[in-house]
């Protein structure tokens, strides 16, 4: 009987058919592999990077692997992949970069030194694989957790406001009511002193009522303090109004779908947007009063309709800046087709340029200034429709005219 061997002896394989296999492997990998030069020149690409970023092997050999870094990440990240470059250790982390087309996409990469047998480093190479649509994934997700953040806090808001609001409303609706009454009661008490004056006699106590009355100048408050009143009393139905589309914006997150009036929600985002659009444009709506409940995502919708009636008041913002300060308009609709319910939101907004129509709905594309959009709206919008709702998003533009997005939600599907 042999003896068990403690230890087992790896098979041996040709050097060439060894290379070879090396060579195959990472000519095959999903993960692009790149060789450069010690002044990360690039010497080598495999076709993941032409997959990944429009550009050829052909295209990319002598170009800096700098190149492809995103503007805002270049100044910070050049430095800082040099640095540890220079110092012949391992470079780890996530990259900003722009495909052939223009396009941001997100990668994590490890760049190493390729040492010869002196330990000299001769070349470094570089295994980069594109997450941009895991970082999108968590951007929403993040995304969705500071919204119901906010939705809780909005709606706790909301309740707290509306307690002295009804107060505050009731009221004043006692005032003008007793107002009322005390005119009332005054103006019989005008006659009254009017048929006295009528008499012969001097009576001080009717001089000092007449002199106190035209002090108080009291056709001028009967006239003013109702107005007044009224006044107040729209102001606080304005404040009750808002605390309400808060409270039905911020509708609590559920994973379960609910029959939603869709008329309702798109009346409530309009009111929470308000501020975003009222400088730039007059909104209208124009609600289907038959459009029947919606099964869907209260919340997810109502991000969806905000982030769009946002993006068009940007739009119109930029026109209106251009232009001569006159006013745009937003048209929001409602329609039943067939087994859809669909909105059309419509902007006077300068409309989307042909070169970038296919982006748009891209995760992190944008063409607003750093600080004024993430290049999320669209790409969540999209999510939430599509993925979570079954349901469609697209647009219909018109360059120098407009934009209509159009979302579609199916009316019987749960």
């Amino acid at each position: 009987m042999s003896k068990p061997t403690t230890k087992e002896k790896r098979p041996k394989i040709d050097s060439g058919i060894e290379q070879q296999l090396l060579a195959m492997a990472v000519e095959q990998a999903a993960e692009i592999f790149v060789i450069t030069d010690p002044a990360l020149s690039i010497l080598y690409a495999n076709p993941a990077l032409e997959a990944v970023t429009g550009y050829t092997a052909a295209e990319a050999i002598g170009k800096n692997l700098i190149t492809f870094l995103a503007a805002n990440s270049k100044k910070n990240r050049a430095a800082e992949i040099r640095k540890v470059l220079d110092a012949g250790e391992v470079w780890n982390g996530r990259l900003s970069n722009r495909k052939k087309d223009g396009a941001q996409y997100e990668e994590v990469a490890t760049i190493f030194p390729v040492r010869n047998e002196k330990g000299q480093i001769t070349h470094y190479a570089a295994v980069k694989r594109d997450v941009t649509r895991l970082v999108a994934l968590e951007a929403q997700l993040l995304q969705a957790q500071k919204l119901e953040s906010i939705g809780q806090l909005a709606a706790g808001i909301a309740h707290e406001i509306n307690t002295p609001i009804q107060y505050v409303g009731d009221n004043t609706r006692f005032l003008q009511d007793a107002f009322e009454d005390l005119l009332g009661l005054v103006n019989e008490y005008r006659r009254f002193v009017a048929a006295m004056n009528g008499k012969p006699g001097e009576n001080p106590l009717l001089t000092a009522v007449n002199e106190a009355e035209e002090l108080a100048d009291l056709e001028y408050l009967a006239s003013e303090i109702p107005l007044a009143v009224r006044q107040s009393l729209e102001g606080i139905e304005r404040v009750a109004k808002i605390v309400r589309a808060m409270k039905e914006f911020s509708h609590p997150g559920t994973e379960e779908k609910t029959s939603v009036d869709l008329n309702k929600a798109i009346e409530s985002t309009v009111t929470v947007s308000r501020n975003e659009w009222k400088y730039v444009a007059d909104l209208e709506l124009d609600l289907d009063a038959e459009l029947p409940l919606v099964p869907c995502l209260p919340g997810e919708f109502n991000q969806v309709i905000l982030n769009i009636l946002i993006n068009a008041a940007h739009a119109i913002g930029d026109v209106v800046s251009r232009g001569s300060g006159k006013k745009g308009r937003i048209v929001v609709r409602t329609r039943r087709e067939g087994a859809w319910a669909e909105i059309r939101i419509s902007d006077t907004g300068p409309g989307i340029p042909e070169a970038i129509q296919g982006k748009i709905f891209d995760p992190f594309f944008t063409t607003k200034e750093v600080g004024r959009g993430t290049g999320q709206g669209l790409a969540i919008a999209r999510s939430a429709i599509v993925d979570k709702h079954g349901g469609t998003i697209y647009f219909e533009t018109q360059p120098g005219t407009g934009t209509t997005f159009i979302v579609r939600l199916p009316i019987g599907a749960k």
